[in-house]
């Protein structure tokens, strides 16, 4: 008689806690724009095991939690953002605070350079379009913006030019943080933001007709090391995971 299976398949603060291949910090402080006060958002991708994947319910695709500014990503989820270049995505593999890295996450490091492409041209100009008409929606109903959100998207749109010209993501704004805060707290008037926005969404177009990046991201080597994952991760055993375990005998592989 086959040993009945539990009812899930693991809960998301095991896959966090126990399964975690890289975690870092994002947000202001990732930026170098961090005050005094500023909180600590924290980022982490996840491998969940392979027997998990067995079943018919499967592991969760993210988790939030278990902190208030902590949120994780499964692995597979996370590459799949990241070829599509999603902006918060590859910020988050770039970041300079990286707090864990195991030999699974380190390898997704190595890889940063094969999800970029020149559709981050695309993505980053989608997002900040929308941003920046999130923005004026609250100038005409507030006679002023959201200074936070002005500042970042500045910061998201000089980092976006960068990226096109030069070919590297640099989360870090340097040089800029003092006149980046002096956005934020709302000591530049909203046209010279607005003039700003405008010419860097200009430069970063001309950039990207002569970016040095590739017209698309390596998905076939993201997709071995996908492959390589999942396939070490299923010789492996769990012999803390009572769920990835009870499955793992259940097929007789434990």
């Amino acid at each position: 008689m086959r040993p009945e299976t539990p009812a899930t398949p693991g809960t998301p603060e095991i896959l966090v806690r126990d399964h975690t291949i890289y975690a870092c910090v994002m947000g202001s402080r990732a930026f170098g724009l961090a005050t005094e006060g500023s909180d600590t958002d924290r980022r982490g991708v996840f491998l969940a095991p392979t027997p998990l994947f067995w079943r018919f319910d499967k592991p969760p695709t993210h988790v939030e939690g278990p902190g208030e500014e902590q949120f994780s990503w499964e692995l597979e989820r996370f590459c799949e953002l990241a070829l599509r270049a999603n902006p918060n995505i590859l910020e988050c593999l770039h970041s300079p605070l990286v707090e864990y890295a195991d030999d699974t996450g380190r390898e997704l490091l190595s890889l940063r350079e094969a999800f970029l492409s020149r559709r981050v041209h695309e993505t980053f100009a989608r997002y900040a379009h929308a941003q920046r008409r999130k923005l004026e929606a609250h100038v005409r109903a507030h006679g002023a913006p959201r200074w936070k959100h002005a500042m970042h998207l500045i910061r998201l749109l000089a980092g976006a030019r960068d990226l096109l010209r030069t070919g590297r993501l640099t989360v870090d704004v340097g040089e800029r943080r003092e006149s980046l805060l002096a956005v934020k707290r709302g000591e530049v008037p909203w046209p010279e933001v607005e003039s700003l926005m405008t010419r860097l969404e200009s430069e970063a177009e001309e950039a990207a007709s002569r970016s040095p990046l590739p017209a698309e991201p390596d998905r076939r080597r993201v997709e071995d090391f996908l492959i390589r994952a999942r396939r070490a991760s299923a010789l492996q055993s769990y012999p803390h995971d009572e769920g990835v375990q009870s499955v793992m005998d259940a097929g007789g592989l434990g």
